[in-house]
C-alpha cells in the first residue's frame, strides 16, 4: 500500500519545497556544529543548582547540537538530581512511562526483575541507534531527556550521539525526496507490544521526522531495531530508511562518543544515540537515572 502524503510545513527550513530557507538554516547549523564532544562538555559544581555561567554554557551547547554533557564530582544516589537539573531548562512535564519508578525517573540498571528485565535497556546488551519513546503516541512525544550516571560499568557502556538535525541534513542532501518520505504520517508503524503486565500496548503509526507546530523545531522518532517496527512498504520510505541506516553506520565527524563517568550526564533534545554492551562490577553495578520530558530544552532566558 502506498504511503500517505507527507504532513510537511508549507514554508521554512524543513519544508521540502523551501530550498532557500533550508540552505540558510543548513549553513548556520553546520558552521556552529562542534568538531568534538569537548566543545559540548561543561564542568559544573552542582547540577541541582547551576551557576549563571554553567547554565549559559550548557544552553549554548544545546543550541549548537541539541545536546550537552556535564561533569560534576557529585556521585550521590540522588533521584532528585536529574529532575532539578532539567527544571532549570524549563523541563517540567515528565513522561511517567510504565518502566519508570513512581517519581517518573527510571533507574536504568541490569535487573532480573519481572517486567524490566525483558527490555534491553535493563540488560548489559548493546542497544542500537534510536531516539527515546519512539513508540509513544503523538501526545507523549519525548522532546528532551536527561541521562545522569551514578555508577559506570566496569567496562563498556559507551554512547554514540548524533544530533537528529544533522541526520536530517545528511538525508536531505542525499535526496530531498527521501527527507520528505520520512515525514509521511505512516512512515514508521510500531506494532502492538506487551507491557510489564502482559497487556498489549496499542500500535502506533507516525512519521520519522516531524516539525513541532508550537516551536517549529525538528523532532525525530526512530529505532534501528527490526523487531520493534514495520517500515512502510512504499519504495521512497524504504529508500529513506536505508539512507538513514547508512548515515548512522558511520564513520562520521558528526557522531560523538562518550562513556559517562560517575557524576556526568547528558542533557539533550532526544538526539539519536546508541549504547555498547558492558560488563558490570557485581559490587557496584552500572546505574543511570533517566528522565524523559514532553518539553523541549529552553536555551534562552
Amino acid at each position: 500500500m502506498a504511503a500517505a502524503p507527507a504532513r510537511t510545513p508549507p514554508r521554512g527550513p524543513f519544508a521540502p519545497a523551501d530550498a532557500a530557507a533550508y540552505q540558510a538554516w543548513r549553513a548556520a547549523k553546520l558552521a556552529a556544529y562542534p568538531a568534538s564532544l569537548d566543545e559540548l562538555s561543561v564542568p559544573v559544581r552542582d547540577p541541582r543548582a547551576l551557576t549563571a555561567d554553567e547554565h549559559a554554557a550548557l544552553a549554548r551547547a544545546v543550541a549548537r547540537a541539541n545536546m550537552a554533557v556535564y561533569a560534576s564530582a557529585d556521585t550521590a544516589e540522588d533521584r532528585d538530581l536529574p529532575r532539578l537539573l532539567a527544571h532549570q531548562f524549563a523541563l517540567t512535564r515528565l513522561d511517567h512511562n510504565w518502566l519508570a519508578d513512581d517519581d517518573g525517573i527510571s533507574s536504568v540498571t541490569v535487573t532480573g526483575e519481572s517486567g524490566r528485565g525483558e527490555f534491553i535497556p535493563y540488560t548489559n546488551k548493546p542497544i542500537r541507534w534510536h531516539t527515546d519513546g519512539y513508540y509513544n503516541p503523538p501526545a507523549r512525544r519525548i522532546r528532551a531527556m536527561v541521562l545522569h550516571c551514578v555508577r559506570p560499568a566496569a567496562s563498556g557502556g559507551e554512547n554514540a550521539l548524533l544530533d537528529h538535525e544533522i541526520a536530517y541534513i545528511l538525508v536531505r542532501d542525499a535526496d530531498p525526496a527521501l527527507a520528505a518520505a520520512l515525514m509521511r504520517p505512516d512512515a514508521m508503524p510500531i506494532p502492538e507490544r506487551a507491557d510489564a503486565d502482559g497487556a498489549a500496548g496499542p500500535a502506533e503509526t507516525g512519521p520519522v521526522v516531524s516539525v513541532a507546530p508550537e516551536t517549529g523545531a525538528l523532532h525525530m522518532r526512530y529505532t534501528a531495531r527490526t523487531r520493534s517496527i514495520e517500515w512502510n512498504a512504499d519504495p521512497d520510505v524504504r529508500a529513506a530508511a536505508e539512507c538513514l541506516t547508512r548515515v548512522l553506520a558511520g564513520p562520521s565527524p558528526y557522531i560523538h562518543r562518550v562513556t559517562l563517568a560517575a557524576g556526568m550526564g547528558l542533557l539533550c533534545n532526544n538526539v539519536l544515540h546508541d549504547r555498547t554492551g558492558f560488563t558490570d562490577d557485581p559490587a557496584r553495578p552500572r546505574l543511570i537515572y533517566r528522565a524523559r520530558y514532553y518539553d523541549r530544552i529552553r536555551t534562552h532566558t
